[in-house]
């Protein structure tokens, strides 16, 4: 189990906020985090994984304390049981897909685990090409075994399929609950589709301005939501891949649609849309 109480500043572009919020994870969870852009939901994946020190906080996994700023104890990502997908892949351009899995086995570790992976996520035909040779799928599912290489206990995702199509993630979705469960993972994943956490998560948080704003089951939360309802229109925000998220207001919150092409549609902030949202 994680139980982790964090406090930090967060700078989103409707000005200054804070990360507030206690919240547990038992081990072999799948845990879901959504919400508006700028929410914290990248900032938590960031603390707990050592990359950033909060300005207050504790974590402890299981019986090791990875945090406690209160008696300045801060275990280093590498000390820490984790393993990070990034959308953007993030992997040595100038390694082989083969290099790139055996740069993140620890010393002392076992080759073994490499194999198993490489069978998991059927990377067999691509070990010896380069990530430039590879498509958006192939890399990602490289950038999953790499991420558990080291055989983490806490694998964090933070939104490692939206910029791949919905084939195509749709199967990549399944090789990461596979990998879930294969090696008895707890999980973290940042997703604005409603879709997959259906399919993927245990239960799901939604951010709102750094606090927790619902939390639950997938099905209980996203189930109010009726199959064809008006919304109302708020704001684009681009990708990282030069397709964009639609924010739409819809009854009391905010929710998310990724677009492939915001030039064909013609929506002003505040106009009234119908969404469809199916599980």
């Amino acid at each position: 189990m994680i139980q982790a109480d964090i406090s930090h500043p967060l700078h989103t572009a409707s000005g200054r906020g804070k990360l507030e919020l206690a919240f547990q994870l038992h081990q072999g969870e799948l845990l879901a985090l959504s919400g508006p852009s700028g929410g914290g939901k990248t900032t938590l994946l960031r603390i707990l994984a050592g990359l950033l020190v909060p300005q207050q906080g504790k974590i402890q996994f299981q019986d090791q304390l990875w945090l406690d700023t209160s008696a300045r104890i801060r275990l280093r990502p590498q000390e820490r049981q984790v393993g990070m997908v990034f959308q953007d892949y993030a992997l040595f351009p100038h390694m082989t897909v083969a290099q790139n899995l055996r740069y993140a086995l620890p010393k002392g570790g076992r080759h073994t685990i490499i194999d198993e992976l490489v069978q998991t996520v059927e990377l067999e035909e691509l070990l010896h090409r380069y990530p430039q040779q590879l498509s958006g799928g192939q890399q990602q599912r490289v950038a999953l075994a790499r991420a558990l290489v080291r055989r983490p206990s806490l694998l964090l995702l933070d939104e490692p399929l939206s910029a791949l199509d919905s084939p195509m993630r749709a199967r990549l979705q399944d090789y990461i609950l596979h990998a879930h469960r294969t090696f008895e993972l707890t999980t973290v994943l940042v997703s604005h589709d409603y879709q997959e956490i259906r399919k993927m998560a245990h239960r799901m948080i939604r951010l709102e301005n750094g606090r927790i704003a619902e939390e639950g089951a997938p099905e209980t939360l996203l189930g109010k939501r009726s199959p064809r309802t008006p919304a109302e229109f708020l704001r684009f925000e681009p990708l990282h891949d030069g397709r964009c998220i639609a924010w739409l207001r819809l009854e009391d919150q905010e929710i998310s649609i990724p677009i492939l092409d915001k030039e064909k549609l013609h929506w002003t902030p505040g106009q009234k849309v119908w969404v469809r949202i199916d599980g």
